[in-house]
């Protein structure tokens, strides 16, 4: 049987805003702005005739993913309970990881709504179907069914972002591990959410200059975990022409952005050369 090969696409939080706890979740309300980026995995999707599904990850990143409770495993299994899958059908997964674990560029989630898609081809994806899915595999699911660059109003409303513009981001991964829940949980100080958005700029340096007055509230959080990760900022800031620099998400990868690529590849080979042993790549919005 033919195989079929789905991308997947990492995210760049711009800015994330935290906010108290919302009694009904007890899920911590947040505002972001989220554009996705060139960077991807690969997944192949094969229909097998074995007596179970076989999924397996390979390349840069496969190692720390579990092999029987992950993101693809949990689709499927829930995929088959919703009727989308028939319990006599299994499949062969492959994911090449190119998008780095724990690193806060969502590339569990991305795969997962990737694989969700799929098997809903051809079917108008409600919004009971993302609100399931989500509750069982978190809550940055969501921004997967969107447009390339969206708007999270909070933790339920999330709008597409429709200014198109093009930006190259140096990103920077240092090897470290932290989880998203204990990251939050070791936040003290919470932003207050206003369902506005200031970033409907007329121009691009408009827009530039309202991303550089916001911040990640989790930054600080992940500086204290990982010092390293105040440095690799640190050093991106004094890059020439570096528009801002900041963590994405909860993870330690870092990024800088830029306005050309030109400038963009200048800050890989300085920032290479700083930290050899750490991952370095060039992206751009998508």
């Amino acid at each position: 049987m033919n195989n079929v090969v789905l991308k997947s696409y990492a995210k760049i939080n711009l800015f994330l805003k935290v906010g108290k706890k919302l009694r009904k979740t007890k899920l911590h309300n947040i505002q972001s702005l989220i554009f996705l980026i060139n960077l991807k995995d690969e997944i192949i999707i094969k229909k097998i005739y074995g007596s179970k599904d076989i999924v397996k990850f390979t390349g840069k990143f496969q190692t720390n993913i579990k092999k029987k409770n992950n993101s693809i495993t949990k689709s499927l299994l829930l995929l088959r309970r919703k009727k989308y899958i028939e319990k006599k059908t299994n499949y062969q997964i492959v994911v090449k990881k190119n998008i780095p674990v724990f690193s806060g560029l969502g590339g569990g989630s991305s795969n997962a709504a990737s694989i969700i898609r799929y098997f809903l081809k051809g079917r108008k994806i409600l919004k009971q179907d993302i609100d399931y899915f989500s509750k069982h595999l978190g809550s940055d699911l969501k921004l997967f069914f969107r447009s390339k660059k969206v708007f999270q109003k909070n933790l339920s409303t999330i709008v597409d972002f429709k200014k198109h513009y093009t930006f190259y981001f140096l990103l920077t991964y240092p090897f470290l591990k932290g989880s998203t829940k204990e990251i939050y949980s070791k936040l003290r100080k919470f932003e207050l959410i206003k369902n506005k958005n200031n970033y409907k700029k007329n121009s691009r340096s408009n827009f530039i200059n309202a991303l550089q007055l916001s911040k990640n509230s989790l930054e600080k959080v992940v500086i204290s975990k990982f010092p390293v990760v105040g440095k690799i900022l640190e050093e991106m800031k004094l890059i020439k022409n570096c528009q801002l620099s900041r963590v994405t998400g909860s993870g330690s990868a870092c990024f800088a952005l830029f306005l050309n690529k030109k400038d963009a590849a200048l800050a890989l080979s300085q920032i290479k050369k700083k930290f050899p042993k750490f991952w370095c790549v060039l992206c751009k919005t998508i």
